[in-house]
């Protein structure tokens, strides 16, 4: 390789270290999946090092259209693949506290409640509403990387943010999902039924992704009564010989619990003003990767 060639490709792998991370959360956002994001983002890599840099006005415009193109395509794959998943699907935890960046743009757009509302969004509403709302790209710009127009695409926004707050009622503050979170692994453990239903709100839905790797529920759990039942009727055998460490996905307060050394599940409540609404338990092995020891 010449020296030429060699500074060009070093010139390339820089602005592509400096971009990395806004890639990764474009591509983690729409696929809610941390490991097919990374293999996206590879794939962002070897586009970029294989095309012509000479035309390239904006390495930034490029290399964001590209990722997100690519995660249109991705999503649709995984969607059909999903159809055959064992169990509710949850995204993937990701540890904001070890990768700060990833929660440093707009939070919402990170948070579990949204992913999971975002998964009804076709892929095209789901791209339009992550450029926007998480990363604050100009209308013309996401426009331009969707291959629109900024009528169509203000109406893609548009429309996902009505789908996102019609469906979703307002999160409560950090500090009171963390202390709803805290009580109701208390009350779990100890089987307290009274004090699960204090917590729980109206409609209140247990969900549980293990894609039949582990034992766990494989339809959602729905109303507070029926959660808090089932919370007692696994208290017994679910808790024993459990260790409960504190921790920060997708910018939300997590409990993730640890049994013989080693992570099991990540636990973590999407909660308003009227108590919980979601109790999400990560126990697919597959997904937590991230917070293996």
């Amino acid at each position: 390789m010449t020296d030429s060639l060699a500074a060009d490709l070093d010139d390339a792998a820089a602005v592509f270290t400096r971009l990395r991370p806004r890639l990764f959360g474009i591509a983690y956002r729409m696929l809610g999946s941390a490991g097919e994001a990374e293999d996206l983002v590879q794939e962002v890599w070897l586009r970029w090092q294989t095309c012509d840099r000479t035309v390239v006005v904006s390495p930034d415009a490029f290399l964001a259209t590209t990722a997100t193109r690519l995660a249109i395509n991705a999503l649709q794959s995984a969607r059909a693949r999903r159809e055959t998943y064992i169990g509710p699907w949850l995204p993937e935890p990701v540890d904001t506290d070890a990768d700060p960046y990833l929660g440093a743009e707009r939070g919402e757009a990170l948070q579990f409640a949204t992913l999971l509302l975002m998964e009804r969004l076709t892929p095209n509403e789901r791209a339009a509403y992550v450029l926007r709302e998480a990363f604050d790209y100009p209308y013309a710009q996401i426009a331009g990387i969707l291959r629109s127009t900024e009528t169509a695409v203000r109406q893609l926004v548009s429309r996902a943010r009505r789908h996102v707050a019609g469906e979703r009622r307002a999160p409560a503050s950090p500090a009171a999902q963390r202390e709803l979170l805290a009580a109701f692994v208390t009350a779990a453990r100890s089987g307290d039924m009274a004090a699960l239903e204090r917590l729980l709100a109206a409609g209140a839905t247990s969900l549980s992704d293990g894609n039949g790797a582990v034992r766990v529920a494989r339809r959602p759990v729905v109303g507070p009564t029926r959660v808090a039942k089932f919370m007692v009727a696994i208290a017994d055998w679910f808790w024993e010989g459990v260790d409960v460490e504190w921790a920060t996905t997708n910018g939300q307060a997590s409990a993730v619990l640890v049994r013989d050394g080693e992570a099991y599940c990540v636990l973590t409540v999407n909660a308003s003003a009227e108590g919980i609404d979601q109790v999400l338990w990560m126990v697919n092995p597959d997904k937590l990767t991230a917070f293996t020891r």
